[in-house]
Protein backbone atom coordinates (compact mmCIF):
# COMPACT_ATOMS: atom_id res chain seq x y z
CA UNK A 1 0.00 0.00 0.00
CA UNK A 2 2.87 2.57 -0.97
CA UNK A 3 0.59 4.91 -3.05
CA UNK A 4 -0.94 6.11 0.69
CA UNK A 5 2.77 7.39 1.62
CA UNK A 6 4.28 10.48 0.56
CA UNK A 7 7.92 11.00 0.99
CA UNK A 8 10.09 13.98 0.33
CA UNK A 9 14.12 13.26 0.15
CA UNK A 10 16.60 15.46 -1.67
CA UNK A 11 18.62 13.57 -4.28
CA UNK A 12 21.86 14.82 -2.82
CA UNK A 13 23.38 16.09 0.18
CA UNK A 14 26.98 17.22 1.12
CA UNK A 15 29.16 14.80 3.68
CA UNK A 16 27.26 15.97 7.08
CA UNK A 17 24.47 17.87 5.88
CA UNK A 18 21.62 17.68 7.88
CA UNK A 19 18.25 17.56 5.76
CA UNK A 20 14.80 17.83 5.74
CA UNK A 21 12.85 14.73 5.89
CA UNK A 22 9.08 15.26 4.89
CA UNK A 23 6.18 12.59 4.57
CA UNK A 24 2.71 11.81 4.85
CA UNK A 25 0.22 9.03 4.88
CA UNK A 26 -3.32 9.24 3.31
CA UNK A 27 -5.32 7.74 6.03
CA UNK A 28 -8.28 8.75 7.93
CA UNK A 29 -7.68 8.53 11.96
CA UNK A 30 -10.39 7.68 12.92
CA UNK A 31 -11.19 7.87 16.64
CA UNK A 32 -13.75 5.73 17.32
CA UNK A 33 -15.76 8.65 18.66
CA UNK A 34 -17.43 9.65 15.99
CA UNK A 35 -20.93 8.49 14.66
CA UNK A 36 -22.54 8.58 11.57
CA UNK A 37 -25.83 10.14 10.28
CA UNK A 38 -27.83 6.78 11.42
CA UNK A 39 -25.94 6.51 15.00
CA UNK A 40 -23.30 3.77 13.92
CA UNK A 41 -20.38 4.66 15.42
CA UNK A 42 -17.25 5.13 12.74
CA UNK A 43 -14.79 2.37 13.75
CA UNK A 44 -11.32 3.15 15.58
CA UNK A 45 -9.13 3.07 12.69
CA UNK A 46 -5.69 4.88 14.09
CA UNK A 47 -2.21 4.60 12.87
CA UNK A 48 -0.29 4.16 16.03
CA UNK A 49 3.32 4.52 15.50
CA UNK A 50 6.06 5.59 12.65
CA UNK A 51 9.53 4.95 11.97
CA UNK A 52 12.10 5.90 9.79
CA UNK A 53 15.62 4.05 9.04
CA UNK A 54 18.62 5.07 7.09
CA UNK A 55 21.19 2.74 6.46
CA UNK A 56 19.13 0.05 8.56
CA UNK A 57 19.46 2.31 11.74
CA UNK A 58 16.12 3.76 13.43
CA UNK A 59 17.16 7.74 13.05
CA UNK A 60 13.31 9.17 13.93
CA UNK A 61 10.35 7.62 15.49
CA UNK A 62 6.97 9.07 16.51
CA UNK A 63 3.70 7.83 18.54
CA UNK A 64 0.49 8.54 18.02
CA UNK A 65 -2.96 8.59 19.79
CA UNK A 66 -7.11 9.26 18.98
CA UNK A 67 -5.92 13.47 18.59
CA UNK A 68 -3.93 13.04 15.90
CA UNK A 69 -5.34 14.18 12.58
CA UNK A 70 -6.21 12.65 9.50
CA UNK A 71 -3.73 12.23 6.77
CA UNK A 72 -1.14 12.76 9.22
CA UNK A 73 2.40 15.01 8.43
CA UNK A 74 6.03 14.73 9.67
CA UNK A 75 8.69 17.15 8.99
CA UNK A 76 12.21 16.26 10.58
CA UNK A 77 16.14 16.55 10.68
CA UNK A 78 18.52 14.09 9.49
CA UNK A 79 22.68 14.16 9.58
CA UNK A 80 23.84 11.93 6.24
CA UNK A 81 26.97 11.34 6.28
CA UNK A 82 26.96 9.08 3.43
CA UNK A 83 25.07 7.92 0.41
CA UNK A 84 21.77 5.39 1.77
CA UNK A 85 18.11 4.17 1.87
CA UNK A 86 15.84 5.81 3.99
CA UNK A 87 12.87 3.66 5.11
CA UNK A 88 9.67 4.75 6.15
CA UNK A 89 7.25 2.88 8.16
CA UNK A 90 3.83 3.59 9.27
CA UNK A 91 2.17 0.72 11.44
CA UNK A 92 -1.78 1.05 12.65
CA UNK A 93 -2.77 -0.27 15.47
CA UNK A 94 -5.37 -2.72 13.39
CA UNK A 95 -1.91 -4.58 12.41
CA UNK A 96 -1.74 -2.46 9.19
CA UNK A 97 1.62 -1.67 7.70
CA UNK A 98 2.89 1.13 4.84
CA UNK A 99 6.29 1.42 3.40
CA UNK A 100 8.28 3.70 1.28
CA UNK A 101 11.84 4.00 0.53
CA UNK A 102 13.72 6.73 -0.98
CA UNK A 103 17.61 6.79 -1.86
CA UNK A 104 20.15 9.93 -1.31
CA UNK A 105 23.42 10.36 -2.33
CA UNK A 106 26.34 11.91 -0.85
CA UNK A 107 28.50 13.83 -2.77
Amino acid sequence: MNERVHVKVPRTAKQGEVIRVMTKLNHPMESGWRRRQNGEIVPKDLIGEFSCEFGGAEVFKAEFDSGTSGNPYLSFFVRVNNSGRFRFIWSGQNGERYYKEAEIEVI
